[in-house]
């Protein structure tokens, strides 16, 4: 499938600044472009259920092509790692719902822009972590880098 997974090597690292401008340069030239923020932590309790930040800016340059839903299906309120706040909520985080759910969006777009959660190997499960999903979803990976000490060395 067309599109890309934005990974980083940290939280923080400008992930969703990236993955936004990558949709909104997309859309630009008159593709359709749907996104996924598949995994959030640290989701701000509303009146609409648990909200991320993040995918409500992707939910944003999207447009009114995508609910929430299909943006950030696994959305927990503990500000931890996601196998853990998922293990809080008595859940467990399924690659698979994922990868069903982006080839959905797949589908209906041209473009599919995949942001994960936090940096390259968080653990997403007991077995898989961030990469293992990019490896699932067959996306190529674009890598941003914070601009701080020790960033050419990660």
């Amino acid at each position: 499938m067309p599109g890309w997974f934005i990974t980083g090597t940290d939280t923080g690292v400008g992930k969703t600044c990236f993955a936004v401008a990558l949709v909104n340069a997309l859309k630009a030239t008159g593709a359709r472009v749907a996104a996924m923020k598949p995994v959030a932590s640290g989701c701000e309790r509303t009146q609409a259920g648990l909200r991320n930040t993040d995918a409500l800016q992707l939910l944003q340059a999207v447009g009114i092509n995508q609910d929430y839903a299909s943006i950030n299906p696994y959305a927990f309120p503990e500000p931890i790692a996601p196998h853990l706040a998922a293990r809080l909520q008595g859940n467990e985080i399924a690659l698979e719902p994922i990868v069903s759910r982006a080839q959905y969006l797949y589908d209906h777009n041209e473009y599919l822009v995949v942001e994960g959660v936090g940096g390259w190997q968080v653990p997403l499960n007991e077995t898989d972590t961030v990469a293992d999903l990019a490896v699932k979803l067959q996306l190529p990976v674009i890598l941003v880098v914070g601009m701080r000490l020790g960033c050419l060395n990660h």
